[in-house]
């Protein structure tokens, strides 16, 4: 059956219909594990992704979700075929989590669910679902600061958490037994299964309407399509080798930077990504598996390509990827990655400092470097636990023709912003500021989106505080002489007795402590005293920029109460010679 040849030509209507009657199919997927999960990281944050797959696991639809995770797909495919071919059912549903098989970081749980024609498989539905919880050292498994895997939590190798429509109930109460919170963990994994149910029944309709075999056609065609497209905007770009270095500040156990390396070469219609010269692993839980930063790289590629390509795995055969054995995008097993998601970040930032050089006009500044991960774990007078996972998305950089945006999801993701609401009522916090860092966003032509601060004072007796965040030592860069965006910072503490903490840390805060975290803002795009100034005046008038910044980046000067601009004074100052650092 994998070697089938297709039975006739796709007919270029049908083929339009049917390939977005697999777009919608696979966003009511999306939709069904909003309506039906269990915590607040899935149905208010977004941290999931869903797909279909062709029946050897090439993926031909994905949902509006994490497209960050589904790069990542074909190696976990691979182990669950190598383990479960000829082995499945209808009504079975795989699950794995275990980074060293294509999986990603142990809280994303893999669930592949085989939708069959007849005995033969016609193809998959795919739920990635970020659980509150896997069990570990530290409440929510994502510390950056572990250093092997072992340490991390629960490890599931590709096994069935439903056969044949029946929930494996020793395996559930393996799962229920090792993390804090079993029934948002198990009802999360339920919410997958209904999802992946519902994503098989709306392929049966399609098959229904089309044929088996005439769906299996237009898959095929799906892939080649997506293929052709990209190879034939690749071999527009120019000819070469692009490189670009960007820094993640340190694995949080030593001060050292964590260099990325890349190397795009264009030749022809391929592209080959090359990390050589990237950090080896580091000790800390920042490693990406190969994997992940396959996935980010081929992300990366897909936002420089234009929008009509479609959104399948036929992109991935125009792009090959590859980093060194050991290193921090390729670690060698036990190295700990419960926070690789911060190197993905970086993985992106690094490509689209390459890819400026390629296609300038489509490509923006570096944004916030990646959403901060704050997580709250402790218990409630009545000894219940709690496990708060708050992911702060924040802006992007200038763009070639646009400024940044701000309160936004990373470009990579399509998460959201926890309401303040939804945190103070489900767990014992108080959220105290939730705002924009004026200043924040690099000074350009196309400003930076300005960065987040968000506080969160704890009301319980003590919690296990698990904070990710970077760029307080790189900033994001800018672009086309743009200006870098503001750093990101961390205290602990208020007014006087405020101290600041490192980018990277786990420790205890007790009642009353509050953390307050400041997000980098994204990069500037373009020279900014070329920047209209009309904008700049609104902008100080808005409070995204003060009075002082303006005169020093934009020679602007406006009354920050009116937003009345003063032409003459911004004439005199822009015919000075700009100031500039030392370097």
């Amino acid at each position: 059956m994998l070697d089938r040849k297709p039975s006739a030509e796709a007919d270029p209507i049908t083929f339009a219909v049917v390939k977005n009657a697999l777009d919608a199919i696979v966003d009511e997927v999306a939709y069904t594990v909003i309506r039906t999960a269990r915590s607040e990281i899935v149905k208010d944050v977004m941290d999931y992704s869903a797909a279909i797959c062709d029946a050897r696991g090439e993926m031909v639809a994905q949902a509006k979700t994490i497209a960050q995770h589904l790069g990542a797909i074909p190696e976990a495919m691979a182990a669950v075929q190598a383990r479960w071919a000829g082995r499945l059912v209808p009504g079975d549903a795989v699950i794995m989590n275990d980074p060293y098989l294509g999986g990603m970081h142990l809280p994303d749980i893999f669930m592949f669910y085989p939708v069959f024609a007849g005995d033969e498989i016609l193809a998959w539905v795919v739920v990635i679902c970020h659980h509150t919880d896997v069990g570990g050292r530290v409440p929510g498994s994502n510390a950056a600061d572990s250093t092997e895997i072992y340490q991390e939590g629960l490890r599931i190798p590709p096994l069935k958490f439903f056969a044949a429509g029946v929930a494996d109930e020793a395996l559930e109460a393996l799962i229920g037994l090792n993390v804090r919170v079993p029934d948002r963990v198990l009802g999360d994994l339920r919410a997958q299964y209904a999802a992946c149910k519902v994503g098989a029944r709306e392929i049966h309709r399609l098959a229904g309407r089309y044929g088996d075999d005439g769906l299996r056609d237009y898959f095929d065609a799906l892939l080649d399509y997506a293929e052709r497209m990209a190879r034939a905007e690749i071999a527009t770009w120019p000819k070469g080798t692009f490189r670009f270095t960007d820094h993640i500040d340190s694995d949080g156990l030593s001060d050292a930077p964590v260099p990325l390396s890349v190397a795009i070469t264009v030749e022809g219609d391929h592209l080959t990504v090359d990390w050589s010269g990237s950090s080896p692993q580091v000790r800390a839980a920042i490693n990406s598996t190969l994997s992940f930063t396959k996935s980010n790289a081929f992300l990366s590629v897909r936002c420089a390509l234009r929008g009509e390509i479609p959104n399948n795995a036929g992109i991935f055969r125009a792009i090959t990827v590859t980093a060194p054995e050991a290193s921090v995008l390729n670690p060698r097993s036990p190295a700990a990655v419960a926070a690789r998601a911060l190197t993905g970040y970086r993985v992106m930032d690094t490509m689209f400092g390459a890819l400026a050089q390629i296609v300038p006009d489509l490509i923006p500044a570096a944004g916030e470097g990646g959403n901060t991960v704050v997580a709250l774990g402790g218990r409630h007078p009545d000894n219940s636990p709690f496990i708060m996972v708050d992911m702060i998305s924040g802006c992007w950089g200038g763009r070639p023709d646009q400024d940044g945006i701000e309160a936004i999801t990373n470009p990579s993701q399509n998460l959201s912003n926890t309401p303040v609401e939804v945190l103070e009522r489900q767990h014992p916090v108080r959220v105290e500021q939730y705002a924009l860092v004026p200043d924040s966003g690099g000074a350009g032509r196309f400003r930076g989106g300005l960065g987040l601060a968000r506080s969160y004072r704890l009301l319980a007796d003590e919690a296990v505080l698990q904070l990710r965040s970077d760029r307080l030592i790189f900033a994001p860069y800018g672009l086309d002489g743009g200006e870098p965006g503001g750093r990101s910072a961390n205290w602990l503490g208020e007014g006087d007795a405020q101290r600041s903490l490192p980018g990277k840390v786990t420790m205890t805060l007790r009642a009353g402590e509050i953390l307050l975290h400041h997000q980098a803002g994204g990069g500037g795009h373009g020279d900014a005293w070329s920047r209209d100034p009309a904008a700049v005046a609104h902008d100080i008038w808005n409070g995204k920029v003060s009075a002082a910044a303006a005169r020093e980046h934009y020679g602007v000067v406006a009354d920050p109460l009116t937003g009345r601009l003063d032409m003459a004074a911004t004439d005199t100052l822009r015919m000075t010679p700009k100031r500039t650092e030392e370097p």
